[in-house]
């Protein structure tokens, strides 16, 4: 299981180092600012939106419903792959990234500014939900360029490594919502951050429009896309495919595999950085500040890990990688929860930890992976489609699966018995395309 199943070897390409360097940086950033906006949304639904926006009932039946809208964006994501990836396998990966991220902010700011139920009644749940799913459609546009973007323009023997760099636009984001948070509570009473504070970290959107702007002026195009156009432009008209058609005519089955093989790493990541937030707070009653600390604390051990795990698929392969993190996640659901049980801070942080670090493994190569499954006329489809369906069955419902069972079976002991279903699902879809790579 050492071989990355591979439709079509990236190409090698040499553009200049300097450029290199500017367009993976580029493509972190992008991931990054993209990523920060998606979560603030995650840590606010677990704090704050369920009162302000959906007050009737129970604090547990506001805490679902505001859940229930943050899944919303990940139903939406699949839509962004798709928009994003038709016109992006045939205009170019650069103006899907630019667009992605304009929207993005757009939402972000939105949701900032918008007022609560109190003040405009039932158009603020319905402005709320409207605006999740431009998020979503954002983010789910996002990833397939921001990783075709550093991936196409990876030396040979190094696309893992380059590909890692917008996979750590997730811990990233997670670091620096946590910390925003952590300002806007720190600086205000707990009267303020209701009233106000927890509306900051969401008018930090503004930098994601200047980004944008950046990408759109001073980033090319990647040599693999503009050589993909050459070829399709000597085709006839006529023969021509839509990569979503061909996707879906041929390439299903791959598309399935690889959302199979993720959605584990999605939904035990937001269950840790989401669900536990909510579980610890309203259930463990343990301090908000402390648990975000803690969250934040082991978000930065993946800056570390997540390049490391990436640079190992290079020399090893990514499959290889891939399931030795989608193993370790399995093997650690019931003692992660047995030690978040305790309500203890320093078990907390040790068991979310040593979870951190499976995903990581398995989260490091996933963009070198994905984008090898595909050629390049149909990569930024295949890879975003394969990427946002394991978004929605495993990340978007997470923290709403997780409440439900909680809530009706009274033990943690369930959600890791969801974790473990996963995985191995994940493990099957990992076989399937090993023994697929080892047939070719």
């Amino acid at each position: 299981m050492d071989t990355a199943p591979s439709a079509q070897p990236l190409t090698s390409t040499t553009p200049a180092a300097p450029n290199r360097r500017r367009v993976a940086t580029a493509a972190a950033l992008a991931s990054a600012v993209e990523w920060y906006d998606y979560f603030v949304f995650g840590i606010a639904a677990a704090l704050v939106l369920g009162d302000l926006y959906f007050p009737a009932g129970s604090p547990t039946a506001g805490v679902l419903a505001s859940f229930a809208t943050f899944a919303v964006g990940f139903l939406a994501r699949p839509l962004g792959g798709i928009i994003a990836g038709q016109l992006g396998d045939k205009r170019g990966r650069k103006p899907m990234l630019v667009l992605a991220l304009t929207l993005m902010g757009v939402a972000t700011i939105g949701i900032g500014l918008l007022p609560t139920y109190d003040t405009i009644g039932v158009a603020a749940p319905i402005l709320l939900v409207l605006l999740r799913i431009v998020q979503g459609v954002a983010v789910g546009a996002q990833w397939g360029g921001a990783m075709l973007l550093a991936t196409e323009y990876a030396p040979e023997g190094k696309r893992g490594v380059y590909g890692s760099v917008v996979q750590l636009g997730v811990p990233i984001g997670v670091v620096t919502a946590n910390s925003v948070f952590l300002l806007a509570g720190a600086f205000t009473s707990d009267s303020a951050f209701a009233s106000w504070g927890w509306r900051v970290p969401f008018l930090v959107g503004l930098l994601v429009l200047a980004l944008a702007w950046y990408i759109h002026t001073r980033v090319e195009e990647t040599p693999e896309f503009r050589e993909a156009e050459r070829a399709l432009a000597e085709k006839e008209k006529g023969e021509q495919n839509s990569p979503l058609r061909t996707i879906l005519r041929g390439h299903l089955g791959t598309v399935l595999l690889a959302g199979g093989s993720f959605a584990v790493n999605t939904a035990t990541f937001y269950i840790i950085i989401t669900g536990v937030l909510d579980y610890t707070t309203r259930e463990l009653g343990m301090d908000k500040g402390a648990v975000l600390t803690v969250s934040l604390c082991v978000s930065l051990t993946q800056l570390v890990l997540i390049p490391a795990s990436a640079a190992l698929s290079d020399r090893l392969g990514r499959i290889r990688i891939y399931a030795i993190g989608a193993v370790g996640i399995a093997l650690w659901a019931v003692p992660m929860f047995l030690l978040i049980d305790t309500g203890s801070l320093l078990w907390l942080a040790v068991s979310t930890f040593v979870a951190s670090c499976f995903l990581s493994i398995m989260y490091g190569p996933q963009a070198a992976l994905f984008a090898e499954l595909f050629t390049p006329e149909m990569r930024y489809t295949g890879a975003s489609l394969g990427y946002q369906i394991a978004a929605v069955a495993g990340g978007g419902l997470a923290p709403f699966v997780m409440v439900l069972l909680l809530e009706a079976t009274g033990s943690s002991m369930a959600v890791s018995g969801y974790i473990i279903g996963l995985s191995l699902i994940a493990l099957v879809s990992i076989k399937v395309l090993a023994d697929r790579a080892r047939s070719h």
